[in-house]
Order: C-alpha cells, then sequence, then structure tokens
C-alpha cells in the first residue's frame, strides 16, 4: 500500500469507522448501564445499594463503551495495514 497521502475514498471509510465505533460505542454503554438499572427495579434494590449498583453500572458501561471504540478501530487499523 502507498505510504504518502490518504485518497479521499480512505478518509471517507475512516470517518464512518470512527462514527461507526462512537454509535455502537455508545449504544453498548447505555444497554449495560439499563441492564443495572433494571436488575435494581426487577428485584426491588433500595437505598445504598441501588445507588451503588447504579454507579457500578455506570463505570461497566463506560468501560465496555471504550472496549468497543477501541476493538473497533484497531480492527479497523489492522485490516487497513493488509490492504482490505
Amino acid at each position: 500500500m502507498d505510504m504518502g497521502r490518504e485518497s479521499r475514498w480512505e478518509k471517507d471509510a475512516m470517518s464512518v469507522e470512527i462514527v461507526f465505533a462512537l454509535v455502537t460505542g455508545a449504544l453498548l454503554a447505555a444497554a449495560v448501564f439499563a441492564l443495572a438499572v433494571a436488575f435494581t427495579l426487577v428485584f426491588g434494590v433500595s437505598g445504598p445499594a441501588r445507588e451503588n449498583l447504579r454507579d457500578a453500572g455506570a463505570v461497566a458501561g463506560a468501560a465496555c463503551g471504550v472496549w468497543r471504540v477501541v476493538r473497533v478501530l484497531r480492527r479497523f487499523d489492522a485490516q487497513r495495514r493488509l490492504g482490505r
């Protein structure tokens, strides 16, 4: 692959992949957080345990979202380097 300037197509592909990574990361983070909140509602957790579970859900959701973004972008970079 040419190591010079990137073509317009390559820049567009990169932009699409970045947006895809951010959107799917945000959706995954929201789903994990919603699962933690649903758990508190279904099992009737209240008081400090509810707050702790909500906080843990937020941290886990953020971690899953970041993991998804990194995974998608690293996979895209590996495929780009292989010329696919």
